[in-house]
């Protein structure tokens, strides 16, 4: 008997034959076409197995399906899926553990040469016709030897801390639980409280899930005590900012520049002030995006899906709830 999984988020038809390349036997696949919450309890009601990526899920998508053993999350972060519900429905939960932590460091990397140097800025200029040249809306910096605070330190922030030990970075983290002294010294980093890494760094990178403690935890008092010649990259979620604080430490110079690929509201209204500064690299939810991880991370979704199938649990690095 076919088992169906759905993928809630719209794709393009080439994207979805791609999906199904790797289907595991006996399974079939559909995929969104709209976006809202009509248009997912649609298509989740009949489905065995859902699959999300930047798409909210809602308890009342939730109980619109019918048959749905378990909901998976295409990435780590699942604070756009409501868990609670989830378990009262007796649907498992599971996500992509460690699958896209190198293409995540990486993107995180070229933000914050692109926060430095003004590299977009300089893009979209040329692209219009103009050349800037020494024209542009501040200092550049270079990445080389710079302080760098890592906020929140799991699979991401431990890769942004390899990829940068061949900047020669002075690398702090923060981190609820520190590491031992030895995995410090073979990461090359130290830890510190938040007050202190906001206070030291000249980029601070943000990797932390969104959770009661991190919501809005970036605002004006923390912009307040960061450097004038600070970048803040954000990675994790929007939610961890307060945009309208970063948008005025931006205008007044409080920080020097930044660069976010996570905003509070996915997509982004194209009337945001977010789109109006000159010192901020924007991104739409691109970090996780990497063509040659793509089979790596749906594989280990798969994976999740027919262990369910088979009455398996599992693996625990991934399962939720």
């Amino acid at each position: 008997m076919t088992e169906t999984i759905v993928v809630l988020d719209p794709m393009t038809p080439e994207r979805a034959d791609k999906l199904r390349a790797l289907l595991p036997p006996g399974m079939a696949l559909t995929h969104g076409t709209a976006r809202g919450d009509e248009h997912l309890k649609e298509i989740i009601e009949h489905a065995d197995y859902a699959i999300a990526g930047q798409v909210g899920v809602s308890g009342d998508v939730l109980r619109a399906a019918r048959k749905l053993k378990l909901l998976h999350k295409w990435g780590v972060g699942i604070d756009n899926l409501d868990v609670e519900t989830a378990r009262s429905l007796g649907i498992r939960v599971a996500r992509t553990t460690g699958s896209n932590a190198i293409p995540v460091a990486e993107f995180t990397l070229g933000l914050m040469l692109s926060a430095l140097r003004f590299i977009s800025y300089g893009h979209a200029e040329l692209k219009q016709g103009e050349w800037r040249g020494g024209r542009l809306p501040g200092e550049t910096f270079m990445l080389s030897g710079k302080t760098v605070g890592i906020v929140g330190f799991g699979a991401i922030g431990m890769n942004v801390a390899r990829l940068l030990q061949g900047f020669g970075c002075k690398i702090l983290y923060s981190k609820r639980q520190p590491l031992d002294a030895g995995e410090e010294a073979a990461l090359g980093v130290r830890h510190a409280s938040l007050p202190d890494l906001l206070a030291q760094s000249d980029i601070v990178s943000l990797h932390c899930p969104l959770t009661p403690e991190t919501a809005n935890m970036i605002d004006k008092a923390a912009f307040a005590a960061m450097k004038k010649t600070a970048v803040l990259i954000n990675v994790a979620r929007g939610g961890v900012v307060v945009e309208p604080d970063l948008v005025d430490a931006l205008r007044s110079g409080e920080i020097h520049a930044a660069a976010m690929d996570v905003f509070s509201v996915e997509p982004l209204p194209a009337d945001s002030p977010l789109l109006t500064l000159d010192n901020l690299v924007v991104t739409p939810h691109l970090a996780a995006i990497a063509a040659d991880n793509f089979a790596k991370t749906v594989n280990q979704m798969f994976g999740n899906i027919l262990c369910v199938s088979r009455g398996e649990a599992v693996p625990a690095r991934d399962l939720v709830a």
